[in-house]
């Protein structure tokens, strides 16, 4: 029996909408991909989250209101047993947010430099947190 093939449910957190045009372009580009919603703050992405439900939640560090760091705890404890993944997204190249440490307490399984964030990393990020996690397919 062939196992189904659902596509990966993203929502998009950053409060610069050109952030948030670009981001969408990217995943509408990656197969196996969908933006369900996005979100320009930490407390908006909390709502957003438990609405849309996502696989995915690309969350900016940096944001008006709670910081992104706050936001991925909040949502990754109030999603109950299917948490979505997180990956980090900042213009910091060399940051203490891409510390294993950081990643750990804030419940995310990456941190993405935006500059370089395309098609082939989101795909690469997504393979590499889903197979290590053994939480996704």
């Amino acid at each position: 029996m062939q196992k189904e093939h659902r596509d990966v449910h993203v929502l998009i957190v950053d409060d610069q909408a050109s952030f948030r045009r670009a981001a969408r372009n990217v995943v509408d580009l990656t197969a196996g991909f969908v933006v369900v919603g996005e979100a320009a703050t930490g407390e908006a992405s909390i709502d957003a989250a438990r609405r849309q439900q996502p696989d995915l939640v690309l969350m900016d560090v940096h944001l008006p209101g709670i910081d992104g760091l706050e936001a991925s705890r909040r949502i990754i404890a109030s999603s109950g047993g299917k948490a979505p993944v997180v990956f980090l997204l900042s213009t910091y190249d060399s940051s203490e947010y891409a510390d294993e440490s950081v990643l750990l307490e804030c419940g995310a399984k990456a941190y993405l430099v935006k500059a370089e964030f395309g098609s082939a990393r989101l795909s690469a990020a997504w393979e590499a947190a889903t197979t290590d996690s053994g939480t996704r397919a």
